[in-house]
């Protein structure tokens, strides 16, 4: 008997898997706790003489999951050897066991202000962001923050707040002209230049020998002028910057200067050879250009109105524009080249040599427009064998881009309003194109002309352009009209200069 309390003794003292008095119960003793807890208190009360196997018994690690065959071990020697944890960093740890140990108290059913600012911070630390305020599917208001720092590559498919794309309105351009006027005996001529629009509203018409102005404001219609000979007739006609003045070009190698307001001719100016198919204002300079391929500058407020002749086309000038800011002079011939003059300075001759040359056009260039946001910009246009729009770039000399329209290029004129680019053509389309600018993408073709069209213009508030074409017909078309807001804005700008 003496052996054997001394053996229980040793056992006694050298037992090691005693368990840790402070630490939380395990997850299945736990579960297990509630239905077998007369189980395990039957287990615990052995007879003094199995003392040594129950000491060996608990020094044992349990070898299959508790509950399993209706065997249950009450007391592990490993704690957790059941499951799998994952690794922690010691953050997360700490917040864990605070959970654990809290789950074994008993539940406050009036939980105060604290305990849900708690749960609050518990779910911000632990996911990043609160539970209770996630949702999987958010249809109002505004869409939750990302958090700082954060980038999303992805493309977004559907967003509540409506892009400027999806707001634009879509400009709407008539396909029909908003009015149709008959040019009767009109010369169906490529070389010249019979249409021009002044600043008072007044569209000048050269009708054979008759010269007619069509006032848009009114409807009226006046007769200005009339050729003294049967066989002479109208070349080319250009209003002055102010409107009160129409230079004429005529077959009769002569420059006349009309008064409209008094419907007077003030002068006739002579020195051409041929007839004067082109013209072009730039202040009181007025620059015409013939068959013969010359060029001349007038003075038109002098005597010895001739100031100076330039030579460079070779067959007939049948287009001429000065640049917006009066620096360069474009002028188009028959001789497919395109030359670039510089500007007329007061009392010297210079301006004999031109400042580029351009010979990549394949057919006569008559098509000439300079654009009035880009100074240095000018557009050209070949005939029939070329059928090229070019833009070029007339401080580096350079070819910007060129467009194939698949049909001969009779005139060309830049839209300010939605800055583009409407082209007339001849052979074989005989209709007219507008082109955004400077991608040179069609916006919208204009058909109706049963004839090559021969000159646009354009009108003072630069909505409406006239075309004059091979089928006795001038038609207007409305299609640069600005809306309401924008045009309020213009007007505005236009007062305050």
């Amino acid at each position: 008997m003496a052996q054997f309390g001394f053996d229980n003794d040793i056992h006694s003292i050298l037992k090691l898997d005693m368990p840790i008095t402070n630490a939380p119960m395990a997850r299945w003793q736990r579960k297990a706790s509630s239905s077998m807890s007369t189980s395990c208190a039957n287990t615990s009360a052995l007879s003094p003489g199995k003392s040594g196997n129950r000491s060996l018994s608990l020094s044992k690690t349990p070898s299959k999951t508790p509950g399993k065959n209706g065997k249950t071990q009450c007391t592990p020697s490993k704690a957790g050897g059941d499951r799998f944890i994952p690794t922690r960093n010691n953050k997360q740890m700490d917040v864990a066991s605070f959970l654990l140990s809290k789950e074994n108290e008993p539940m406050d059913t009036n939980p105060s202000a604290a305990t849900s600012e708690n749960q609050k911070a518990w779910s911000v630390t632990l996911n990043g962001y609160d539970i209770e305020e996630a949702k999987i599917l958010h249809l109002g208001g505004k869409p939750l923050n990302a958090p700082e720092g954060y980038q999303n590559n992805l493309k977004v498919l559907y967003s509540q707040i409506p892009t400027p794309v999806s707001t634009k309105k879509n400009r709407y351009i008539p396909s029909v002209p908003d009015r149709i006027l008959d040019a009767p005996e009109l010369r169906n001529d490529f070389y010249l230049n019979l249409l021009d629009w002044s600043s008072r509203n007044l569209l000048a018409v050269a009708l054979h020998s008759n010269l007619y102005l069509w006032d848009a404001t009114q409807g009226d219609i006046v007769l200005l002028m009339k050729m003294e000979q049967v066989e002479d007739y109208i070349c080319s006609v250009s209003w002055i910057k102010e409107g009160n003045f129409l230079a004429l070009g005529t077959s009769d190698c002569k420059v006349q200067l009309w008064d409209v307001e008094n419907q007077k001719r003030l002068r006739s100016m002579s020195g051409h050879t041929a007839r004067v198919g082109s013209l072009s204002w730039n202040n009181h300079i007025l620059s015409s250009g013939s068959r013969s391929g010359h060029i001349h500058h007038h003075d038109v407020r002098v005597a010895d109105h001739h100031i100076f002749t330039l030579s460079g086309h070779s067959q007939e000038v049948c287009g001429l524009e000065w640049s917006p800011d009066g620096r360069y002079l474009a002028s188009g011939g028959n001789d497919n080249l395109v030359y670039v003059w510089p500007g007329v300075q007061e009392g010297s001759g210079q301006g004999s040599n031109a400042v580029h040359s351009f010979n990549e056009h394949q057919g006569a260039v008559k098509a000439l427009a300079w654009c009035p946001w880009q100074p240095n910009i000018l557009a050209s246009g070949g005939g029939t064998s070329d059928r090229h729009i070019r833009i070029w770039n007339v401080t580096s000399g350079s070819c910007i881009s060129a467009l194939d329209t698949q049909s001969q290029v009779s005139s060309l004129k830049f839209a300010p309003n939605y800055k583009e680019l409407v082209s007339g053509h001849g052979y074989a389309h005989d209709n007219v194109v507008i082109w955004k600018y400077p991608s040179l993408t069609k916006v919208a073709e204009l058909n109706g002309h049963e004839g090559r069209v021969l000159n646009i213009t354009m009108s003072p508030d630069c909505s409406t352009i006239a075309t004059v074409a091979g089928d006795e017909t001038v038609r207007l078309w409305k299609s640069f009209e600005l809306d309401p807001v924008k045009k309020k804005a213009k007007e505005r700008m236009v007062k305050h200069v």
